[in-house]
């Protein structure tokens, strides 16, 4: 009985472990890291089995070159071999940032989440998606200097994401968000260090919803940046859920802090 053959629009492999080279500032030959690769090809034509050993074929074809500088020329060649209309390639990874504490300056390594993505076809120029996480201090909202004498902060997590024109370096986009945080992460504290910070924390407010805007508002002076993305996830003291609020680069999205402005002045609030 001759077997079936099936019209299969999307295929490839998820996750597989590979060392490469982060685009890094401080190392222009790219920071070592190891990320799960994933590949989604689009295919106009039946899907053979060892078409999969193709992918991993493709990846170890590149594995003396093989990063973030050199995906955007080397998804060309999956787009050739599997005869594709478009290819995404994911790489997932550790990527480390070395940071000065506050007080002590002391050095430590900070370790963030990162995705770069590109994704092309046989006409159009490869596009770019880069992620990273970014974990902070906000204050609680529900904390109050007038009740407490001090305030309480939450852990929260940001992720960037922009579509840019030119690569960006993870640690530009981690420096805007460490600088409109209450308080950036650091891996290391001496006793000093967590001193100045705890004092921070609890004198001072800075909430998501404005973090956020800020966030915004630097992306948004950006010209290299086709589209940009924010969104922050609370992990609040109370609650075992968290709280999420984002943006995206649009011309109808308002200014948080703005827009909480004009209710309060509705409400007779301000």
């Amino acid at each position: 009985m001759e077997q079936e053959k099936r019209f299969l629009v999307d295929v490839g492999m998820k996750n597989l472990p590979f060392p490469i080279k982060a685009f890094s500032r401080n190392n222009p030959e790219g920071q070592p890291t190891i990320a799960n690769i994933s590949i989604i090809a689009r295919i106009m034509h039946e899907f053979e089995a060892n078409w999969i050993d193709k992918f991993i074929q493709i990846v170890h074809m590149h594995r003396q070159n093989i990063g973030t500088n050199s995906l955007k020329k080397n998804i060309k060649n999956y787009i050739e071999e599997l005869n594709a209309s478009t290819v995404r390639i994911d790489f997932e990874y550790p990527y480390f940032v070395e940071k000065i504490t506050p007080i002590s300056k002391e050095k430590c390594l900070v370790r963030y989440h990162c995705t770069y993505s590109v994704k092309a076809s046989a006409v159009l120029s490869p596009k770019i998606i880069f992620k990273v996480e970014i974990p902070v201090i906000t204050s609680y909202p529900e904390s109050s200097f007038i009740l407490t004498k001090r305030l309480f902060g939450q852990l929260s997590i940001v992720t960037v994401e922009v579509q840019p024109q030119k690569d960006v370096y993870p640690e530009d986009l981690i420096e805007i968000v460490d600088r409109n945080a209450l308080v950036p992460m650091y891996s290391f504290l001496t006793p000093e260090d967590q001193d100045y910070l705890i004092n921070e924390i609890h004198k001072k407010s800075k909430t998501s919803v404005l973090m956020v805007d800020d966030i915004k508002e630097e992306l948004s002076r950006d010209s290299n940046l086709e589209w940009y993305s924010v969104t922050c996830n609370n992990l609040a003291m109370l609650h075992s859920y968290c709280t999420v609020i984002g943006t995206e680069k649009s011309m109808w999205v308002p200014s948080f802090s703005d827009y909480s402005k004009e209710l309060d002045a509705e409400m007779g609030l301000s």
